[in-house]
C-alpha cells in the first residue's frame, strides 16, 4: 500500500490543499476563503456594469507519490552543505516493487528514478542528477546594485536586485554569447513577514512598502552555462540585464485603452499604468518576447463599494500590506479606475532594455494565469489563458493580424502589436454523459472517460478602426475591462481554478491545469459536471483538448480529462487509463510545461496528500500514455514554479519556501537555500544529468 505522508508544516485547518494561511495571505488575498466571487445567474450583468459606470462622473471631476516509494533510490541533493538531505524511500509494497522494475523504462524523456514523497527541507532530485542555484532573491543583477543585506534593505537596492518569489521562467537564446542565454523571470509576490525581521503587518513603514514594490515585477538576467555539467550561473550587470518594478511605466494598448474606465487623476490620458502586480505564469511568443498574466491584483486595492469589484473579489476594507496608506491610486475610494488597469496580460521584449512593456486590453481583464502563444497556419497568434478563480472561466484570443519574421524595428513594433487586433472567446463545455452518471465523486461514467465537445464564445473583436461586443447589452470596452461579466452572460463554463494552459508542441493537443475548488458542490454553489467531476474538489485534474481539425483558430473542440489527480489507490483518481500501480500520486497541478518528445511536464501547488509540491513528468501518446513520475520535490512551505524542460536541464524556480504559519524571520520555517543562520530566499533552481547525458533518455 502507498505510504502517504502526515501533513507537515501545515495547518489542520480548511486551507485548500496543503497550502498555509500564510501563503494565501499573501499571495492572493485569501481567495479561497471570500465568498465565491461567481455568484452569477448570468442574468444581472448589465445592472451591475451600470452601477460601476455611474462613478465616471466622479472621475471626470477628480480628474489592482509518489510511486509507491518506488524511488527507492532518489537522492536529496541539497544545494547547500548546511541544507537537509531527503529521507530515504519508505518500504517497497508489491505495488512499488511493480513500479521499482519500470523505473527506468518509461518514455522517451522521462527514463528515471521517480523521486519519492518527502518533507525534506531541500531540493530533492532522482538518483544520478544534480543542481545548482542560478540566482537568489536580492542578488545584484544591475550596475551599481549592491550586494544583498536582509538587515540593511532599501528600495533603491531592490530596484537592482533579483526580485522575490518567481513564478513564470523562460530562457531565450543569446546571439553572438557562446553558452550563454537570457533568462526571463517575473516576481508574483511578497512576503513581508519573511522578508523584514520585526515587521509589524498592522502598521508597516513607508520603505517597506516601496522595497516591496520594487520586489515585484520582472527580471531579466543573462545566464551562463557550464557545457560540462549544466549547471547555470547567473551574470551580474550584463547590459541585458533589467528589473522592471511596480513603479515602472507601462504602456496600456487595444480596444480599452483611453475608454473612461481606465482614466485617472495622475493619467487622464488612460495609456500610461505604473508597474505591474502579481505576475503568474505567462508564455514566450514565436516573435521574441514574453507575456506575464496579472493574476490576483485584486488584494493590493482597499476600500471599494462596487459591485464590478466584487466580482473580481476586491475588498471592502483595508488590504493586507496596507499599500493605500503610502499611494492614493490603491485606494479605490480615491481613485475608482486605477484598479481598471490590472488585470492584464503584460508583454515584456527583453532584447531591448529601453522598451516600454506592454499591457494588452484585448486579452481581456481577469486573474491571468498563463498566456501561452501559438500561430495559426496563416501565422496569426493565438492565445491561450485561465482565469484562476473558482467557478470561473478560460479563455483565448485569436488575432487577426500576421506576424512577420526579421529583426529590424520596423518587424519588431509590428510584432508588438499583434494582440491588439482580434477576438477574445471563452469556453462552454458540454459532456457526453447522462447527467445521472456523474455523481461528485469521481466515478467514472458509463463509457470509461470524463469527455464530451465544446465552442469558443466569442465576447468582443478588436480593429484597428474600433471595437465590437458579442455580448448583448455590454459595449466593448465594458467586456475587455469587465471580462469576467462577458462570461457570466454569455454561459461560459465554471471551472475549477483553470490555471495554467499549454498546447502540446508535438501534437498540436491543449492541456488545461485546474488546480482544485473545495467549493465545488459545497451549499448553493456549482455541482459536479462531467468536466468538473468531484466536488470539494481539493485535488484537481488535467483537461485534454482537442481544436476542430487541430486548428487553434477553431470555434469547435473535443476535450477530456487526461487526469484526475490524487492517490492512485483512490478510486476517484485517473491517469490516462494508464494502470495506477505504476504512476506517481499527484496533487493539485499549477503550471504545465513541455519537453521535445511531448511529455506533458506539470508542477503543484499546494498538495493535499502530505508531501512537498514537486515536479511531475507524464507521457501523452503511446502505449505509456499516462504514466506519470515525480521528478523533484521542492523545501519546506514552497511550491514549484516556471518549469522550463530543456533536452540537458530542468529549471524550476521555488517560490515562497519556509511560507508556514507561524514562520518569521526570527522563526524561520525553513533555512532553503543556504542553511541556518540566513534568511530563507525564494530563487531558482537547474537540475541536470551527473553523466552530461540529457534528461531522462
Amino acid at each position: 500500500m502507498r505510504k502517504l505522508l502526515p501533513l507537515i508544516g501545515t495547518p489542520s485547518g480548511s486551507h485548500p490543499g496543503g497550502r498555509s494561511a500564510m501563503t494565501c495571505r499573501f499571495r492572493c488575498g485569501d481567495a479561497c476563503f471570500h465568498e465565491v466571487p461567481n455568484t452569477s445567474s448570468n442574468e444581472y450583468v448589465g445592472d451591475v456594469i451600470a452601477g460601476a459606470l455611474s462613478r465616471r462622473s466622479m472621475m471626470r471631476a477628480a480628474a489592482v507519490v509518489t510511486v509507491a516509494a518506488a524511488g527507492a533510490g532518489a537522492a536529496g541533493v541539497a544545494q547547500a552543505p548546511q541544507a537537509a538531505a531527503a529521507p530515504a524511500a519508505g518500504p517497497a509494497s508489491a505495488a512499488a516493487s511493480v513500479a521499482g522494475r519500470r523505473k527506468n523504462k518509461g518514455a522517451r524523456g522521462l527514463r528515471f528514478a521517480p523521486v519519492a514523497p518527502n518533507t525534506a527541507d531541500a531540493v530533492t532530485v532522482p538518483e544520478g542528477y544534480r543542481q545548482n542555484v542560478v540566482i537568489r532573491w536580492g542578488e545584484p543583477i544591475l550596475r551599481g546594485a549592491p550586494a544583498f543585506d536582509p538587515e540593511r534593505q532599501t528600495a533603491k537596492a531592490q530596484a537592482g536586485q533579483f526580485g522575490y518569489n518567481c513564478d513564470f521562467l523562460a530562457l531565450l537564446p543569446l546571439r553572438g554569447e557562446r553558452n550563454r542565454q537570457l533568462l526571463v523571470a517575473n516576481h508574483e509576490y511578497t512576503d513581508e513577514i519573511l522578508m523584514f525581521r520585526g515587521y509589524d503587518s498592522a502598521n508597516p513603514t513607508r520603505e517597506q512598502a516601496e522595497i516591496a514594490w520594487a520586489a515585484h515585477g520582472l527580471s531579466a538576467v543573462v545566464v551562463e552555462e557550464d557545457r560540462r555539467s549544466g549547471k547555470l550561473t547567473a551574470v551580474s550587470r550584463h547590459r541585458l540585464n533589467r528589473r522592471v518594478t511596480a513603479t515602472t511605466e507601462f504602456r496600456l494598448t487595444g480596444p480599452a485603452a483611453g475608454s473612461d474606465l481606465v482614466k485617472t487623476s495622475a493619467d487622464p490620458t488612460g495609456t500610461k499604468v505604473l508597474g505591474t502586480l502579481n505576475n503568474c505564469s505567462g508564455g514566450v511568443t514565436p516573435w521574441g518576447t514574453t507575456l506575464h498574466g496579472e493574476e490576483n491584483f485584486n488584494q493590493y486595492f482597499a476600500n471599494s463599494s462596487r459591485a464590478t469589484d466584487k466580482r473580481y473579489g476586491i475588498g471592502t476594507g483595508a488590504t493586507e500590506r496596507k499599500w493605500e496608506r503610502f499611494d492614493k491610486r490603491f485606494d479605490v475610494a480615491q481613485e475608482p479606475n486605477e484598479v481598471h488597469r490590472f488585470g492584464y496580460v503584460v508583454e515584456f521584449d527583453p532584447y531591448d532594455p529601453t522598451s516600454t512593456p506592454r499591457k494588452h486590453t484585448a486579452l481581456g481583464r481577469f486573474k491571468h494565469e498563463a498566456a501561452t502563444v501559438r500561430l495559426t497556419h496563416d501565422g496569426r497568434p493565438v492565445v491561450y489563458s485561465g482565469d484562476d478563480e473558482r467557478f470561473d472561466y478560460f479563455y483565448k484570443f485569436v488575432g487577426s493580424k500576421r506576424m512577420r519574421h526579421g529583426s529590424s524595428r520596423a518587424v519588431r513594433e509590428h510584432n508588438l502589436s499583434l494582440l491588439s487586433e482580434g477576438t477574445l472567446y471563452v469556453a462552454k463545455l458540454t459532456g457526453d454523459s447522462p447527467a445521472i452518471e456523474i455523481d461528485g465523486t469521481g466515478k467514472l461514467p458509463g463509457d470509461g472517460e470524463f469527455d464530451g465537445s465544446g465552442e469558443w464564445i466569442p465576447l468582443a473583436t478588436a480593429t484597428a478602426k474600433g471595437a465590437v461586443s458579442h455580448v448583448p447589452g455590454m459595449s466593448a470596452e465594458e467586456v475587455f475591462v469587465f471580462t469576467r461579466l462577458a462570461g457570466d452572460k454569455v454561459g461560459a463554463t465554471k471551472m475549477d481554478r483553470p490555471e495554467d494552459i499549454e498546447p502540446n508542441p508535438v501534437t498540436g493537443k491543449v492541456y488545461v491545469a485546474l488546480t482544485n475548488n473545495s467549493a465545488r458542490g459545497v451549499g448553493a454553489n456549482a455541482t459536479a459536471d462531467e468536466a468538473n467531476p468531484r466536488n470539494a474538489n481539493k485535488h484537481g485534474h488535467v483537461l485534454e483538448l482537442t481544436e476542430r481539425w487541430n486548428r487553434p483558430e477553431s470555434t469547435r473542440f473535443a476535450w477530456s480529462l487526461f487526469l484526475v489527480a490524487g492517490d492512485p489507490e483512490d478510486p476517484a483518481t485517473y491517469f490516462a487509463g494508464f494502470p495506477k500501480d505504476g504512476v506517481s500520486a499527484i496533487s493539485c497541478p499549477d503550471n504545465l510545461a513541455f519537453d521535445s518528445y511531448g511529455n506533458l511536464w506539470i508542477s503543484t501547488d499546494g498538495s493535499a496528500l502530505g508531501s512537498h509540491d514537486g515536479l511531475f513528468g507524464v507521457a501523452t501518446r503511446g502505449e505509456r500514455r499516462g504514466e506519470l513520475k515525480q521528478f523533484l520535490t521542492v523545501p519546506k512551505g514552497a511550491e514549484t514554479c516556471g518549469p522550463i524542460i530543456q533536452d540537458r536541464r530542468v529549471l524550476v524556480a521555488v517560490q515562497h519556501p519556509g511560507e508556514v504559519d507561524g514562520a518569521s524571520v526570527e522563526e524561520p520555517a525553513s533555512t532553503w537555500p543556504d542553511g541556518p543562520g540566513t534568511y530563507v530566499r525564494p530563487a531558482v533552481v537547474t537540475v541536470w544529468r551527473a553523466d552530461g547525458c540529457d534528461i531522462g533518455v
